[in-house]
């Protein structure tokens, strides 16, 4: 018996080696057949360490930013409050890529992914120009409105410029990294977002040290640019699923009209979640209090932190729903969704306990500011009490996506976001007096709130009927 146990360990591991390899190396595997939790754990190992090197990201960029005052960290977050907008139609038209991308794979139909992959970059180049154009020329009066003062005005107008300059390289790094995840190459996907992030990573106290709050933006534009390049040596190769044919970027009617219809959704879904957080800030900017306002900012680099690798299984779960739809296996996809959700909501679970007894050393880490620890500390305590909720409502939400039915979540996303948090979030605020903590409860409860109203939904199953 005692030789049998080392055995069966070092048969474990070998195995436990050989998944993480085989995850990792970017070879083409088949997930509409076999283990949905080989499946599941294959995809989400490189999507959950793609996470987290953005998470990585937006801590190293707080901590460095943080060090020039509460300005600088007031107008990042209020830039990034508003340039979620323009996440949201990256993610939008990503999530539609994904969707079609993952549909062809499904249906064993190569060409026509990409061909697919082709027009979405197609679209998301044309939108880039206006996008950038605009936010350049109104970077001050973008600051204004979001509420910041004078001095972070001052501050902030340069960088925000150059952020929304640079919105090429983020509309790229997510619309082409949609398309590895959607053929199944989840690897490519983590390979170019570990590149991209690790350049800032490195780049951003240098360029800091010696350009002050532009130089965390020129970072950011540098290291980007590096891992859409990267993205593209590999597209334009052709050695994987998609291989490119110089006329798949000739405008297709009806290829458009289909990215269109998933990807316009899409991008209002996360539109109307971004505007719910920019009301947030707004309602707690409107107390002028910049210590309340950098540490509700400085509390969500640290709540996306944890949440972005859940985010990472959430995505697995869109992958292997639009493969297996294509396949014609509606119940294997619903499967992949019930695996993803439980293993999200322990992941979710050992986090909330994390915060419970480690905030203020975490927070500490990031910025040492007592009136901002003070804060971030209260956030972090308030809204982790509902992720299980957040992890489970995430896959279910990217279930969604991942069928290419991205307006059942645009309509929770409506009614619990804009008609229940906003108000909600002013009540406890103001009418309630709890100030800036009213609007963290708001965020808590309508978060769990979506959560229950997608598991519902999603066992209507109507999303198996989805054609794309």
């Amino acid at each position: 018996m005692s030789s049998t146990q080392p055995n069966q360990k070092g048969h474990t591991l070998s195995t436990i080696a050989l998944v993480i390899r085989q995850s990792l190396s970017g070879e083409h595997q088949d997930f509409t057949s076999g283990s949905i939790r080989r499946a599941v754990i294959l995809l989400s190992i490189p999507m959950i360490l793609e996470q987290c090197m953005e998470s990585v990201f937006a801590i190293v960029d707080i901590f460095f930013v943080g060090r020039l005052g509460q300005d600088a960290v007031t107008t990042v977050g209020l830039t990034e409050s508003v340039l979620t907008l323009v996440y949201s139609v990256a993610i939008g038209l990503s999530m539609a890529a994904t969707a079609m991308v993952a549909r062809r794979v499904g249906e064993k139909n190569p060409e026509g992914a990409s061909h697919a992959a082709a027009q979405s970059i197609l679209i998301g180049l044309v939108l880039t120009v206006v996008i950038s154009v605009a936010g350049s020329l109104l970077a001050p009066h973008l600051l204004r409105i979001m509420g910041a003062v004078p001095s972070t005005i001052t501050m902030g107008t340069s960088y925000t410029r150059l952020v929304f300059a640079s919105v090429i390289v983020i509309m790229l790094l997510y619309l082409i990294n949609g398309i590895f995840r959607g053929a199944g190459n989840a690897a490519m996907a983590m390979w170019s977002l570990w590149i991209a992030n690790g350049c800032n990573v490195v780049l951003c106290p240098i360029l800091v040290h010696y350009y002050g709050l532009p130089g965390a933006a020129m970072a950011t534009i540098i290291g980007r640019g590096i891992g859409v390049c990267f993205q593209l040596y590999h597209l334009l190769r052709g050695s994987g699923v998609i291989r490119f044919v110089r006329h798949y970027f000739r405008p297709n009617g009806g290829i458009i009209w289909g990215l269109i219809k998933i990807g316009w959704s899409g991008t209002w879904q996360f539109l109307v979640g971004s505007a719910s957080w920019i009301a947030m800030t707004r309602i707690i900017a409107s107390f002028n209090n910049t210590a309340a306002t950098a540490g509700y900012q400085v509390s969500i680099r640290i709540l996306l932190f944890f949440l972005l690798p859940a985010w990472g299984m959430s995505n697995a779960a869109a992958t292997l729903v639009g493969q297996n739809l294509g396949a014609g296996q509606p119940e294997r996809a619903e499967k992949s969704v019930w695996t993803a959700s439980t293993y999200n909501a322990a992941f979710m679970l050992f986090v909330t306990l994390l915060f419970l007894v480690a905030a203020t050393p975490i927070v500490r880490f990031i910025n040492p500011d007592p009136a901002v620890e003070d804060v971030a500390i209260n956030v972090l305590h308030i809204v982790s009490i509902g992720y299980v909720f957040f992890g489970v409502g995430m896959v279910l939400t990217n279930a969604f996506n991942g069928a290419g039915d991205t307006l059942t979540p645009l309509i929770i996303n409506l009614i619990c976001c804009w008609a229940f948090q906003i108000p909600l979030a002013w009540l406890l605020a103001f009418n309630l007096k709890l100030g800036p903590e009213g609007v963290f409860w708001a965020i808590l409860i309508t978060e769990t709130t979506i959560a229950i109203v997608s598991f519902c939904v999603f066992r209507l199953g109507r999303w198996k009927r989805k054609k794309v």
